[in-house]
């Protein structure tokens, strides 16, 4: 991988208060983040949770009901050459199938006042320096991916937005494309990502930002959202009914996940082994559980609606893990799926953006 020396970036990636109603959907609900340069940031959240409408809104596509999405103070619609400052590549493809790689990125080069000579950097910065000239209705998901990408960093930007980057990339691909978004964020660029390949994600970023129903779980750095979760421990034992029992004299829940094994959340090694020890409980195993990434998005994004009656959430309703991050007050409303209506079509993005 080999990429011209980027400008240190600058730009700061504020959303405050941001909302976006469509009809009597509340897509975005009161967001509150915060993006800043030479980090990887994951923004993460399950289908529904109002990650691409922010995005939009981000970008200038769409219009917020209320709260704002700026760039260092602006508005995306107010920077003097956006092409140059924030590069974007969002879910849809806009490629003419019959249209060479080299032109497609030719024309959106004269478009955007950009020396033809960038076209060949970009095309070699993500691989394809060999398939310029191929059309692009032969490639594959994989290699429009990588166009895209070259596309955005076009103006050699000191913004990179990417929504779903991964889609279509190989083992190898997903491993470039890793050490790319590191290689630029180390430039000093912004770079914000969105994602649902959890594992990835964990090898990737720097920090996080985690959405559910269009409301805020957490923020920070993922270190901290992981350290302060606190996963219990795993237990495996022949008396595992009398260990529950134990246990339970002492105010702490077992949930059995086998015949002869359970596991005991918010305990330490050093308040449990000798609890059991001082029962003479026989042990098999007892071992931390490993807290990752994919453990701690599914407390934080569990639905967690009230229930009908205005109370507590309903039976099943996963709780955040004790200390993690900033999860937003008031969570909880209306159901996860939206849809713009249909009669609705969307704006077509600003050159640079796919």
């Amino acid at each position: 991988m080999t990429a011209a020396p980027g400008p240190t970036g600058d730009t700061v990636l504020e959303i405050k208060g941001l909302t976006k109603r469509f009809g009597s959907v509340e897509a975005v609900r009161g967001l509150d983040f915060t993006v800043v340069p030479g980090r990887v940031t994951g923004f993460l959240g399950p289908n529904g949770a109002g990650k691409t409408t922010t995005l939009r809104i981000l970008l200038g596509l769409v219009a917020p009901t209320s709260g704002t999405a700026t760039l260092s103070g602006r508005r995306y619609a107010e920077l003097d050459d956006p092409v140059r400052q924030v590069g974007a590549v969002l879910e849809a493809t806009s490629f003419h199938p019959a249209r060479r790689a080299r032109d497609h990125l030719r024309m959106v080069a004269l478009a955007s006042g950009i020396p033809f000579t960038r076209v060949d950097e970009v095309l070699e910065l993500v691989g394809l320096h060999g398939d310029g000239r191929r059309r692009v209705g032969g490639f594959s998901l994989g290699m429009r991916q990588r166009l895209q990408l070259a596309t955005a960093m076009l103006g050699d930007p000191g913004v990179l937005i990417l929504d779903e980057p991964t889609n279509g990339l190989d083992p190898q691909g997903i491993a470039w494309l890793r050490d790319l978004l590191r290689h630029l964020a180390g430039q000093g660029r912004t770079v914000l990502v969105s994602s649902h390949l959890l594992a990835e994600v964990a090898q990737t970023v720097d920090d996080v930002v985690i959405v559910s129903e269009g409301q805020l779980r957490a923020s920070g750095p993922l270190s901290e959202l992981t350290e302060q979760a606190h996963p219990g421990m795993r237990v495996r034992s022949p008396e595992l009914d009398r260990l529950i029992s134990v246990t339970g004299s002492a105010g702490m829940t077992v949930r059995r996940t086998a015949a002869d094994t359970g596991f005991i959340d918010n305990v330490t090694p050093e308040v449990l082994g000798p609890l059991l020890a001082a029962n003479q409980v026989v042990l098999y195993e007892l071992a931390p559980e490993v807290t990752d990434l994919e453990s701690v998005f599914l407390a934080l994004t569990a639905p967690r609606g009230p229930a009908p009656d205005g109370g507590a959430p309903p039976p099943g309703a996963m709780a955040p893990p004790p200390g993690a991050m900033a999860p937003a007050a008031g969570v909880g409303g209306p159901p996860t799926g939206w849809a713009p209506p249909p009669s609705a079509p969307p704006p077509s993005a600003p050159p640079g953006v796919l």
